[in-house]
């Protein structure tokens, strides 16, 4: 199920994504305050994995976004920071054990290989509490969660969404899926 296969982008996706991301950036600037596109896109050109990266994040309806800069290592994070949880990642279990226990009905994905596959990571509980301090996120669907090993062992996992004006982390087991649930990823570039 997983491959891990980047496939360079062309000129015309790179500058097409590039002035996508230029253009939600300068339109949320609330996410990112005191930061300028100029570096950013700088970092993106050299490294295109990361770029390639971010290409399946809008592909698949994440709408990324900066949401931080780390000073000491030089790295921005990128988001998730669509309304609801992106689109062209939905029912999917948590990971492949999850995955694989379904003997019916069993889903296209899982969510820990799709973001292997697309070179992201999904967000954890602290990474998706702070999206939600910057704006309405997943009233309608929800999210799976970096879930810690601890639970992961006994067979649960988190997601979150944001119901009654509250964000609110659950647990499932792995199996289950939703066609209202997918998950966000985080992107350090």
């Amino acid at each position: 199920m997983t491959m891990s296969v980047t496939t360079p982008l062309s000129a015309e996706q790179r500058d097409e994504l590039l002035n996508i991301l230029k253009t939600r950036f300068e339109r949320n600037t609330n996410r990112h305050k005191g930061l300028d596109w100029a570096p950013i896109q700088v970092k993106l050109e050299a490294n295109p994995d990361k770029l390639w990266s971010l290409y399946e994040m809008e592909r698949t309806g994440g709408e990324p976004d900066v949401l931080g800069h780390d000073g000491q290592l030089g790295e921005y994070l990128f988001v998730d920071c669509s309304a609801e949880s992106p689109q062209g990642r939905r029912s999917c279990c948590y990971d492949r054990e999850g995955w694989e226990a379904r003997k019916e009905n069993r889903p296209a994905h899982n969510a820990v290989d799709m973001a292997t596959d697309m070179g992201i990571t999904l967000l954890n509980e602290d990474q998706y509490r702070a999206l939600q301090c910057l704006g309405t996120f997943d009233a309608k669907t929800s999210s799976w969660l970096k879930t810690p090993a601890a639970i992961r062992k006994q067979g649960g996992a988190l997601y979150g969404d944001l119901r009654y004006g509250q964000v609110f982390v659950y647990h499932n087991g792995v199996q289950s899926y939703y066609a209202a649930r997918a998950f966000r990823g985080a992107l350090e570039v």
